[in-house]
């Protein structure tokens, strides 16, 4: 009887008899930080609404084995149809559809590819069709969310989310080949993610999803959308990216403080050389692995995009003149660009 009592105090809504009551309410604090979520969810579930049906699954019919096929995700940059995507997802394809998000299902075709960036075009046969807007990679800063929408194993706009962990990465494509100044975050993708939109909260592409590390936990690779934006021009222009090349791979790396200041530097961030081909423009022109490149025909350097954007506008077999940092001195070369192969 006394235990019963006791309950019976225990659970009355005033708590005025027996001992004082413990109530399993949210704290102020506590509150504080649902309402921060719930501003986290709101924003996220505002660009998944906004962007979502735009972003497309693709499939992509091998001519090698006509019965097999790759699949990916791709996203719809203009009303007509114009949709990007990986070059690795459409590759050797005899056949391209694209699956809308209301399962409408649309032929396209390639309109071109850059497996220097592993970025492609293709159109799909429609018409005023939901597309998402591309904003400024070079705007993004580390810690940033992102929120990535794609197809993985085949399920339709599936979302994931995360933050930008470091800008300016490189990484090997499929076939070998170093893509450069790439974002990296920590949205989980998996296996068809890849050509889906990387996404910032006001609902811009920031980035075209291309990679993982396969066992490794919250670290994915997209090619930022400054990088698409010069792609898709090229593309649409000649069906090619066309680009001199100077025959080296580079990154982007920071600058001392000293050596901006001393220098007179305009940025505080270079182009390095990681690598030199033989007998490349760079080799003739005495650049070695470890000069800091921060100028082209006096124009500041401070991104592998801004050389690649130079090089494309630049008459090729014309010499240009580098500006580097090697070691602690400033000092400049004269290379003569070629078309890239």
């Amino acid at each position: 009887m006394e235990d019963f009592q006791r309950v019976f105090n225990l659970i009355k809504d005033d708590g005025e008899a027996g001992e004082p009551l413990h109530r399993c309410e949210v704290s102020a604090e506590g509150r504080g930080d649902v309402e921060l979520l719930d501003a986290y969810s709101r924003a996220v579930i505002t660009v998944v609404d906004a962007v979502g049906p735009a972003v497309v699954g693709i499939s992509a019919k091998s001519e090698r084995k006509p019965a097999q096929g790759g699949s990916g995700s791709g996203v719809i940059i203009a009303p007509d149809g114009y949709i990007l995507t990986n070059d690795h997802v459409v590759r050797g394809a005899k056949r391209l559809t694209a699956t809308l998000q209301d399962g409408t299902i649309l032929d396209a075709a390639l309109i071109g590819a850059d497996p220097a960036t592993d970025l492609a075009l293709i159109r799909a046969d429609g018409s005023t069709l939901p597309y998402a807007s591309i904003g400024e990679s070079s705007a993004l800063r580390v810690g940033q969310l992102v929120i990535a929408i794609g197809n993985p194993f085949g399920f339709q706009s599936t979302v994931s989310t995360g933050v930008v962990s470091a800008l300016g990465r490189a990484l090997r494509s499929s076939d070998g080949r170093l893509i450069e100044d790439i974002i990296q975050h920590t949205a989980p993708l998996n296996p068809g993610n890849s050509g889906g939109p990387l996404v910032d909260s006001r609902g811009r592409v920031v980035g075209l999803n291309t990679a993982i590390i396969v066992m490794a936990q919250g670290i994915g690779f997209s090619i930022p959308s400054d990088t698409a934006k010069w792609v898709v021009s090229q593309l649409l222009t000649f069906g090619r990216v066309r680009r001199g090349h100077l025959g080296i791979t580079a990154q982007q790396r920071p600058l001392a403080r000293r050596l901006v200041r001393f220098h007179r530097l305009g940025a505080e961030f270079g182009v390095e050389v990681m690598a030199i081909a033989p007998e490349s423009p760079a080799s003739r022109g005495g650049v070695r692995e470890g000069d800091v490149i921060v100028a082209i025909d006096g124009r500041e350097v401070a991104s592998v995009d801004h050389i690649h954007r130079f090089l494309a506008e630049w008459p090729v077999g014309n010499r240009v003149r580098l500006t580097i940092i090697r070691g602690q001195d400033r000092m400049e070369v004269d290379v003569v660009p070629e078309l890239n192969p």
